[in-house]
């Protein structure tokens, strides 16, 4: 699989523009003054708003999506710290870059020969969206060689790639064009946690590798009488992200657990078998399980066990600080998050008439959905709307 590496991604939506000059931007590097129609957006898979400043460590995959609300053409740039440009869309993998309207188009998509990755410098990034109603002539600005799979680009500097595509633009339409950024910032090299010694002497809850102690760990485990839920610790508290956490052997069924106690919280959160391990897969997924998978966060409140519903499922319930997992032995354990989750936890959630989730909460048609034992949840024209099987 090709490894792109990305030093500085910033977002650069494009819009329409008329007869009137385009506008270099410091933050949005260039933006289209008629304010057009034409709308495109741009994000990370770290911050789905395109809209926050999230952090990524030098090595790790980044993915970045799009969409627009009218048939667009669109070219992705970013610009890296030091003021390198790549553009990774249109490119030899995916080289028609002319995207539907109201169609979410993620970078590399499922399938893809490719991947990006973050490679630094460390600093401040700035991804790049240009959209347009016509294919634009920006010869001047990239080529692709022989056999090139990714084009060179032939501009120095976020002032250089302004000024260039404004050149582009300005002879458009003033409804023709528009643009949009998003930003990153990229941090030093990715450190996955090392195995922990086996010590002579038993761990004890909250315990660090320099006999510090977990405050916030050390209440959890009492107050969850660890003992008959957690089991006894199988590593020390560690690093995980921006907050620690320790691996216990579990108990029963209850499966193996861990404390979770994220950074700036005065209090830590047990996650249990099958959640953990669904929990800790996305992490893996996401960023090779360096910290919390970001469409979760930490978690946010102890895990609960579900009484049986009225369609005889019984299961396990864990609240985070982006959204909850539901695991049930039927189905399987599934993410729900955002509206979505809340209109679901608003009708009383697995014990309501639409039970248990069956599947991961997924996009259709560019909107979020999920379906469940006893009915669908659809988010259409922005509202979200509930259906009874």
């Amino acid at each position: 699989m090709r490894h792109i590496s990305i030093l500085t991604l910033g977002a650069l939506l494009v819009g329409t523009a008329s007869a009137s000059d385009a506008k270099l931007s410091a933050q949005s590097i260039i933006v289209n003054p008629a304010q057009p129609d034409l709308n495109v957006q741009v994000w990370t898979n770290r911050d789905a708003s395109g809209e926050a400043n999230p952090t990524y460590q030098i090595g790790e995959r980044i993915s970045v999506g799009i969409k627009t609300n009218a048939d667009a053409y669109v070219y992705l740039f970013n610009v890296n710290a030091d003021g390198a440009i790549d553009l990774f869309f249109p490119n030899r993998y995916e080289d028609s870059n002319y995207v539907k309207a109201n169609t979410a188009r993620v970078f590399p998509g499922g399938g893809e020969k490719y991947s990006l990755s973050v490679g630094g410098p460390a600093g401040q990034d700035k991804l790049l969206a240009v959209a347009s109603a016509t294919k634009l002539s920006l010869d001047d600005i990239y080529r692709f060689e022989s056999q090139q799979d990714f084009a060179t680009v032939n501009v120095k500097g976020q002032d250089g790639l302004a000024q260039a595509l404004s050149i582009t633009v300005n002879p458009l339409p003033a409804d023709g064009w528009t643009t949009d950024t998003a930003f990153f910032r990229v941090g030093t090299v990715a450190q996955t946690p090392q195995p922990q010694p086996t010590p002579t002497t038993r761990i004890q809850p909250g315990q660090r590798e320099n006999g510090v102690f977990d405050r916030a760990m050390v209440d959890a485990y009492a107050r969850l009488k660890g003992e008959e839920s957690l089991g006894n610790a199988t590593t020390y508290a560690v690093p995980w992200g921006n907050g620690w956490w320790q691996k216990f052997n579990g108990i029963g069924a209850y499966g193996d657990a861990a404390l979770l106690h994220a950074d700036g919280s005065s209090r830590s959160y047990a996650v249990h078998g099958r959640l953990l391990e669904r929990y800790l897969a996305l992490a893996r997924a996401e960023n090779g399980a360096t910290r919390p998978p970001s469409r979760l966060g930490w978690a946010a409140g102890d895990e609960k066990v579900i009484p049986q519903n009225r369609y005889g499922t019984t299961g396990l319930y864990g609240f985070f600080q982006n959204g909850a997992l539901y695991g049930s032995e039927k189905y399987g354990t599934f993410w729900l998050t955002g509206p979505v989750l809340k209109s679901y936890q608003g009708l009383g959630g697995s014990g309501s008439f639409l039970g248990f989730p069956t599947r991961d909460q997924y996009q259709l048609n560019g909107a979020w959905a999920a379906d469940f034992e006893g009915g669908t949840i659809r988010t259409v024209n922005g509202a979200v709307k509930i259906y009874r099987k």
